[in-house]
Parts: C-alpha cells; sequence; structure tokens
C-alpha cells in the first residue's frame, strides 16, 4: 500500500515555491489517493493537474497498482490547517463545538491556541423585559471545536 507520508513529501517537493499547500491527504487499502491542496490565493485546475502528473512520474504503477486525485479543498469543506484560517480572517464561519453548539460568526483572529469569533447574541440586559441582540466577541480553543468551514450567505 502506498505511504500518504510518501504522497505528501512528493507534492510538498513539487508545490516548494508557490503559495500552494498541501492540507491532507488519504489513501486506502484499495489504492485509492486522495490528495487535497490548497493556496493563500486561488487553486487552479491546471495546478492540480500539473502536480498530478508530478507524483505520477514518481510512483510506479508495475510495483502497485493506484488511483491518484488530487483536488482543492473547496469553499464548505472543513478548515485543518491554521493556515487555511488565516487566509479567510475577516469572513464568515460555521463552527461547530464538540458540545454540539453551531456557531454562525465572522473569524477575528487565528492562533496556535484557537480561534477569535465575534456574532450577535440575544443577551438579558437588567432593565429591560426583552432580550437584546448584542455583539460579542469570544476566544475559543481548538480543544472546544469539532470543526470550520468557511460559510458563503446566498441571501
Amino acid at each position: 500500500m502506498i505511504d500518504a507520508k510518501q504522497v505528501i513529501e512528493i507534492a510538498e517537493k513539487q508545490l516548494q515555491g508557490s503559495d500552494l499547500f498541501v492540507v491532507e491527504c488519504k489513501t486506502s487499502p484499495m489504492g485509492e489517493i486522495e490528495l487535497l491542496i490548497d493556496s493563500d490565493t486561488a487553486v487552479k485546475l491546471e495546478d492540480c493537474a500539473a502536480l498530478n502528473r508530478a507524483i505520477e512520474a514518481e510512483l510506479d504503477r508495475e510495483v502497485e497498482d493506484y488511483s491518484l486525485m488530487v483536488a482543492s479543498a473547496g469553499i464548505g469543506s472543513e478548515l485543518k490547517l491554521l493556515r487555511q484560517y488565516r487566509k479567510i480572517l475577516g469572513s464568515s464561519v460555521e463552527v461547530l463545538l464538540k458540545d454540539g453548539i453551531k456557531i454562525l460568526a465572522k473569524l477575528n483572529d487565528a492562533t496556535e491556541e484557537g480561534i477569535t469569533l465575534s456574532y450577535e447574541e440575544k443577551q438579558a440586559v437588567e432593565g429591560k423585559k426583552r432580550k437584546v441582540t448584542v455583539e460579542v466577541t469570544k476566544e475559543y480553543k481548538w480543544e472546544e471545536i469539532k470543526y470550520t468551514k468557511e460559510y458563503l450567505d446566498f441571501k
């Protein structure tokens, strides 16, 4: 079975000097390889095709048969790397916390410790009968987060 680490090493060597980077590589016992890449700007179809050819040139189909798919980590896919978070600072995100709470918010910051989000929340305010919508800014540690996805509002 082809090792994901081997594929990542080949891909990273090929991507050096560009703004493209490896997000994730999955392999299966059936010889299926799925490599997700991202960019600080945009991933083009030509980038995926060129990387696919470069990896195929390094792997030997005579030794082991495989199926290779190189794709962009598109909008709506889970963010995996801090670099991906930093790329979309200021954008809307959907965050699912491990306790089951889903938050739609603006991503303000991303650090080694976690992320900072701002969103509107209804809160009880002293002297008011009804809850009032308040802008909340809160930090969440990586341990609290199940996943984060870029959120596009089509309204």
